[in-house]
Parts: C-alpha cells; structure tokens; sequence
C-alpha cells in the first residue's frame, strides 16, 4: 500500500532538489523535528533520490537533538528546542552523521499549544555545507497539519537553493 504523497508544491520541490543534486554530484541528509521525517519523504520518494539522500535523523526530543546530532545540551537548556541556532546545529549535525554535502533541518511548534515560549506557527530551517551552518525563521499560520506542510516546503525550497551554492563535486 501506499503512503500519502506529498502536496503538489512540495513533489515538485523535492524532485528539482534531487535532480540538481544528481547534477552536481551532490548528497543530502535531513534532521527533523516538527515535520518528523516529511522531508526525507519528499526526497525520497523522488525517483533517483537513492543517488543523494544519505539518511535523515528524526529527532523529536531533545536528547535524540543532543545524543545523535551533537547539538549541544547548554544550548538546548538555554534556549529550547525551537531556536535558529538549534536548527543550524541540527542540520550540521545531520550533515556530519551521515557523510553529507548538505544538511537540512526542521525545528517549531506546529501547536495547538505554545512551546518553549514559541508562537504556535514559529518554524526554523537550518542548512549546512561545508561553508557552515545558518538558519532562516518563518511564521506560518494554520492548523498543525498544514503548519507542518508549510515548513516541509519552506525546508525543501531553502535545500533547493542550498543545492544550487554549493560548489560541484566531481
């Protein structure tokens, strides 16, 4: 049987990310809190994903975000789980487990109630190559399924665009 697709957006997304990464010779890892593994879904079920996604790293819980992505516990305990910070050592955690060229990363509060002093809606993508690690902020709005399709999207655009600063590897 089947899983669900991915929205339309989302599909076609997923497969420009894999077809420039192929390009580029590129390879990809996810961690993932909020979207628990709906970007690594996207990718993968993106025919030729095989040849770019390494693995991905859902990472619900804090101790999975430190023990398994090395974000750093100080950093956890300071500001919560919903940070930019925590998102950019999430993705270059990701990138480092898995031996890839990028890492992206998913992390925010898809509700129904507030968390770690969040807005229901308060989402972080992060990215990392080999240049470092970033993050971007975004606030959505909708109910918690749609929240998490928002940032499923917003992590595969900001891969994409990743995807394509990065230096092509022979």
């Amino acid at each position: 049987m089947k899983g669900p697709a991915a929205p339309a957006p989302a599909r076609e997304t997923a497969s420009a990310a894999v077809s420039l990464a192929l390009q580029r010779h590129l390879t990809v890892a996810t961690a993932e809190s909020l979207t628990a593994g709906m970007v690594a879904a996207a990718l993968a079920n993106t025919p030729g994903a095989s040849g770019m996604l390494q693995g991905g790293v859902v990472a619900y819980q804090n101790s999975v975000k430190a023990a398994v992505l090395g974000v750093s516990r100080e950093l956890l305990d300071a500001v919560g789980s919903v940070d930019g910070e925590v998102a950019a050592a999430m993705a270059a955690g990701a990138r480092q487990a898995c031996g890839a060229d990028v890492g992206v990363s998913t992390t925010g509060v898809a509700g129904p109630d507030p968390h770690d002093g969040k807005d229901v809606g308060t989402v972080f993508i992060g990215i990392a190559t080999e240049a470092g690690s970033t993050s971007f902020e975004y606030a959505y709005s909708g109910d918690r399924q749609y929240i998490r399709e928002q940032a499923c999207q917003g992590a595969l655009d900001r891969l994409l665009a990743a995807l394509g600063e990065v230096g092509y590897r022979a």
